[in-house]
């Protein structure tokens, strides 16, 4: 059974794109239907870590916003990261889903119970993956992963229990 959720940002929670601004302020856009589901699975007991290799303030205040359970930036070896969490949270790579969609995800997209990528994923991580999504990065994919596994799992009732 899925009990963590490993999620990179570029290319997964993004579309991919880094925006500055004239006084150097970053811009990243965040799908509202990713950020519902993300919050859903923390609702029904699921733990969420975000992995991402840059380092970005947007990116620690959306994580707060959503009650993300571990927020690691500025990783260059995913898989160290993710071994850590797991023995923190006493859980094995069977627990995790991972969805990746680059070659600095490689690592914990192989281990991992369930990986995804987005439709837009590298080809590289489009052939090693369970699953390749419909959705883009950025545009709903983390929603459709979540989805996928409830609905695997017999749980998808759930998510909709929690707004009647």
């Amino acid at each position: 059974m899925i009990r963590l959720l490993v999620l990179d940002v570029d290319g997964c929670l993004s579309d991919g794109r880094i925006t500055y601004t004239s006084t150097g302020e970053e811009i990243k856009a965040f799908h509202v239907k990713d950020g519902l589901a993300m919050e859903a699975w923390g609702r029904l007991g699921g733990k969420i870590a975000i992995i991402t290799g840059r380092t970005s303030a947007v990116v620690e205040r959306r994580a707060k916003e959503l009650g993300v359970s571990h927020l690691h930036q500025g990783v260059k070896h995913k898989v160290t990261v993710v071994e850590e969490i797991l023995k923190e949270e006493n859980l094995t790579w069977e627990n995790v889903a991972a969805l990746g969609d680059d070659l600095n995800d490689r690592g914990m997209l192989m281990r991992a119970g369930w990986s995804f990528t987005p439709k837009d994923g590298a080809k590289q991580i489009r052939t090693l993956v369970h699953t390749i999504l419909t959705c883009k990065g950025g545009r709903g994919a983390a929603r459709e992963m979540i989805e996928c596994i409830l609905e695997k799992e017999g749980r998808e009732k759930e998510l909709e229990a929690l707004w009647l």
